[in-house]
């Protein structure tokens, strides 16, 4: 649940406010007195302080920064900020004046919202802060955009409760149905395939993980086609939808690498995110998702290391680790996104550790064969702070690859793991592509300001933003 938001014109009196401001000559209606004190204490401690008289004031002289990516930024973690004061204070009615200019208003707006966040489901004591009412006083910001906010918004929070979700209740059926559910309220269709269908299809990567499952996969196609879409092919999107990732017989060995793989269905979850938030704010491209799901566990009947297998697509890979199973799935996807005869391919997957042992808890790791897309989403990822690292995906990594028994083998070398991984998606494309590795970035362990411990939802706002400016 989000506050209402409403534009205003007229500062309202008597109610908490927080006022954005780039310089001290703009605060010309405040006593003197204060503007002064908050120049000696903005200059020296921090970007943000706090009156209270009886209302909260929260004022924050925003980043002087040349790169407007860092300026943007350094707005969404002052409203964050002031998020955290309002749920102290127990404010629920607040206004934000900009002086600053709307796209920093925005995006401390943007910080607040997406700090209210909350995944309580489960707990008897709820401990949820929402505002009832937020009032924008910025010229520069529209209606529109306002609005435009508060969906994406959502679609990150979608993101997150459904990362959030263990396996005890997100099977990959109930995944399913939570994407129809999206579809239906954002209007794009959904079309399950069920087990019987993708044995029909002999999608032999999604069939081999989930042969130790006592729960049958699903493989899902969203779609959002607006009769004005800016695009004659469809753009498609591939999301992994591992709903848990036990390793499989190549069981998981060290601390924590398996405690928190009900996230490993990220990339699914921001795929679907991101088609409810085009759809939603009626962007007009053809957009098509692509989201195969299943859980991997060690059962008896499970694929096993030294097996071989067959794609969707005829290859035969032999299986060398049961825990590299979401290069599987996203094969599968890969292959059959061709029938589309799409304008770009993007898949959004945790892939592998390495990837995290990169970036850290700062960015995804991206590459691909589409060098002018990396760059735009490169820019996209700067100004919206969800960042990317290119790696490349040279010739020399597919040696590796290679197998005695079949086309491919599953895993490749431990060093330079992640551009290995690619190279194995790689094979499956003959389209303009892009592989996003969210394994660093999908799941917090504490929280980073705006970003909640748990799912953060990484990738949504990206992916949309990018999407949005497509042509």
């Amino acid at each position: 649940m989000l506050p209402k938001i409403e534009k205003i014109s007229v500062q309202k009196q008597n109610i908490s406010t927080a006022v954005l401001f780039q310089s001290f000559k703009s605060l010309s209606k405040f006593p003197e007195t204060d503007v002064r004190y908050l120049e000696e204490k903005l200059s020296k401690e921090t970007d943000w302080i706090i009156y209270k008289q009886p209302q909260v004031y929260f004022f924050h002289k925003t980043k002087d920064d040349k790169n407007p990516g860092i300026q943007l930024e350094a707005a969404r973690k002052a409203g964050s900020k002031f998020y955290d004061v309002m749920k102290n204070e127990k404010v629920t009615t607040l206004q934000i004046t900009g002086i600053s200019g709307g796209n920093l208003t925005l995006a401390f707006l943007e910080g607040l919202l997406l700090s209210a966040y909350s995944f309580s489901k489960y707990k008897k004591e709820k401990d949820e802060f929402v505002p009832s009412e937020i009032f924008v006083l910025d010229d520069a910001v529209s209606e529109q955009q306002i609005v435009e906010l508060q969906t994406l918004t959502e679609a990150v929070f979608y993101t997150r409760n459904l990362v959030n979700e263990p396996l005890s209740f997100l099977t990959a059926t109930q995944f399913s149905l939570e994407m129809e559910k999206m579809g239906a309220e954002a209007g794009f269709t959904v079309e399950v395939f069920n087990k019987k269908k993708i044995e029909a299809l002999r999608m032999g990567g999604l069939l081999a993980v989930n042969k130790g499952s006592i729960d049958p996969p699903t493989f899902n196609i969203l779609e959002w086609k607006p009769d004005i879409a800016v695009n004659k092919k469809p753009i498609v999107l591939i999301g992994k939808g591992v709903v848990f990732d036990t390793g499989g017989l190549s069981l998981k060995p060290t601390a924590k690498s398996m405690d928190y793989m009900k996230c490993d269905m990220a990339g699914g979850a921001v795929v679907a995110a991101t088609i409810y938030a085009i759809a939603k704010n009626k962007l007009p491209l053809h957009v098509v998702g692509l989201v195969p799901a299943t859980d991997n566990r060690p059962d008896g009947n499970a694929y096993v290391p030294g097996d071989v297998i067959t794609m969707f697509d005829g290859t035969t890979v032999e299986i060398k680790n049961t825990d590299a199973e979401g290069r599987l799935l996203l094969a599968d996807a890969l292959s059959y996104a061709k029938k589309f005869k799409p304008e770009l391919v993007i898949d959004v997957a945790t892939l592998t550790g390495s990837a995290e042992i990169i970036t850290g808890s700062q960015a995804l790791v991206a590459m691909g064969n589409s060098a002018e897309n990396l760059q735009k989403l490169k820019q996209v990822g700067d100004e919206f702070y969800e960042r990317m690292v290119e790696v490349p995906l040279w010739d020399e990594f597919a040696k590796p690859l290679k197998s005695n028994i079949a086309d491919l083998n599953n895993l490749g070398a431990r060093e330079a793991q992640t551009s290995i991984a690619g190279k194995f998606l790689e094979h499956f494309t003959d389209y303009q592509w892009m592989h996003l590795d969210i394994a660093g970035v999908a799941f917090l362990q504490e929280k980073d300001s705006y970003r909640p411990a748990g799912g953060t939802g990484f990738g949504t706002r990206l992916l949309y933003h990018f999407l949005k400016k497509f042509n």
